[in-house]
């Protein structure tokens, strides 16, 4: 989610208050997973190469062909002019009769007006026209048309009288073409799947580790364990290594959160004995208010510690985010310094933790009414808006004070940071903007500031859309 994604507050009501498309990234390109990828590039490899041997063969084939129609033209001519040659007159008329029948052969008589053509190149002409000169000597005429007539025409002749053979194409045309065609069409299904099958074993190790990846990232250790058995040596060490360093956060992360926690017991039992001896020994009012709110903040800071620091991730479910949000400006109708608008459509049914989406909206109200203020009037008014886009709820919550630097937009979520001192003074321990982005995160959400057009900062919250029918919490 980037902060383009939302409108301004007060832009055109006509438009949408927050972004039309929440789920696509300014400017992204089209992407292909791995899978894809993997089996459009074997493909690719696998259809060049059948189609490369192929033309192969075919080439071989249809040089094999040419001289087999070669051979059997002049096998053909010379058992006619024997024939011819030996028959008598009557013979010879039944003769040319059963050739021109039974065997599609016709010898006609050729005279020096015929207008004849060489054989096409698709016939293999060069092929056929050098190999029957070869076999019957110089002077053979090899066409493929005599007077606009086709066939497979050759010359020959019988006591000097010039005659044409002449057969159609269609016996000696290759055979089995549409054989050659079905085989392909076999071979390439053949090969499309083995391509999809090597490429999702490719991808699948990949995948359970981008995956794996993701619930580590997300604080699910526990199930983020990846197989150390498989057989391929390199996904094995990456798997074993994966886990080991899976386990090393896990650690890291209690530790983490095992060190908060017994610092925060051990500092609450002398800060809470230091406010009542405050209380009871300091006779100035003033001084012990303040003394008092000093503990009351170092009591604050120490809860944010604890908030961050809690592990796991939080589970989901169907709420109500309207009731959610009345239950959190509850406690700032009645604040004179406070100045609330709200703009949320109705029934708005949100995945989270109820819990943690009050603390998160409760903190945000809160970082807006202490440095949104109106530098005129010292009234914080704050923005309060949910709209449902698609999958997501958007929601804002936006004040009017000062905003912030750009240049510190990014850094404001990070543990610890203060920005300005104008906007942040140094009143509390820099993690609530932390919290609300962590805890966002694990309710599968996304969280963004932002500076609003006309002033003031803004606070974006995307949350998974909830259906109609699912159950509600509480």
């Amino acid at each position: 989610m980037t902060p383009t994604q939302f409108h301004d507050f007060e832009s055109n009501a006509a438009q949408p208050l927050l972004g039309a498309e929440e789920t696509a990234e300014p400017g992204r390109r089209f992407t292909l997973s791995l899978f894809w990828r993997t089996f459009f590039l074997l493909s690719l490899l696998l259809l060049g190469s059948m189609l490369g041997w192929m033309q192969t063969l075919n080439s071989m084939q249809s040089e094999a062909h040419s001289m087999e129609t070669a051979q059997e033209l002049a096998a053909q001519v010379g058992l006619c002019r024997a024939a011819l040659v030996h028959a008598n007159a009557q013979e010879r008329d039944k003769l040319l009769q059963f050739m021109r029948d039974e065997q599609g052969v016709s010898i006609l008589p050729r005279t020096s007006a015929d207008q004849y053509a060489p054989l096409g190149k698709e016939q293999g002409g060069q092929t056929v026209t050098d190999e029957v000169v070869r076999r019957l000597g110089p002077g053979t005429l090899v066409a493929g048309s005599v007077n606009n007539r086709p066939g497979l025409w050759v010359s020959f002749a019988i006591d000097q009288t010039p005659y044409w053979l002449v057969t159609g194409h269609a016996s000696f045309n290759p055979v089995g073409q549409t054989t050659w065609l079905l085989w392909l069409v076999v071979a390439s299904a053949i090969s499309l799947s083995g391509a999809a099958l090597i490429a999702r074993f490719i991808n699948s190790p990949l995948k359970d580790l981008s995956q794996a990846a993701s619930r580590v990232r997300e604080g699910r250790f526990e199930v983020s364990r990846l197989n150390e058995s498989v057989p391929t040596s390199e996904i094995r060490d990456v798997n074993i290594g994966f886990n080991r360093m899976a386990q090393e956060l896990a650690k890291v992360e209690q530790d983490r959160a095992v060190m908060l926690a017994g610092i925060s017991h051990d500092l609450r039992t002398p800060l809470a004995r230091l406010r009542l001896e405050t209380e009871m020994s300091v006779a100035d009012a003033d001084a012990r208010a303040h003394m008092v709110a000093d503990i009351v903040q170092l009591d604050s800071i120490i809860d944010k510690f604890l908030d961050y620091a809690r592990p796991g991730k939080s589970e989901p479910d169907a709420i109500l985010l309207n009731d959610v949000i009345d239950a959190c400006i509850y406690a700032f109708k009645d604040k004179p310094d406070v100045e609330l608008k709200l703009r949320l459509e109705p029934e708005l049914l949100v995945h989270a933790d109820e819990v943690e989406l009050g603390r998160i909206i409760s903190n945000l109200l809160e970082n807006a009414r202490r440095y949104g203020k109106s530098v005129d009037t010292g009234i914080a008014r704050i923005d309060i808006a949910a709209v449902a886009r698609d999958k997501w709820v958007l929601i804002k919550i936006r004040d009017h004070g000062i905003g912030v630097a750009l240049d510190q937009l990014p850094y404001l979520t990070q543990p610890f940071y203060r920005g300005e001192a104008a906007r942040t003074a140094a009143n509390g321990a820099g993690l609530g903007l932390a919290i609300v982005e962590k805890t966002v995160r694990l309710m599968g959400g996304a969280f963004v500031i932002t500076n609003a057009g006309t002033g003031g900062l803004s606070a974006n919250i995307r949350l998974r859309l909830a259906q109609r029918n699912t159950s509600l919490s509480g």
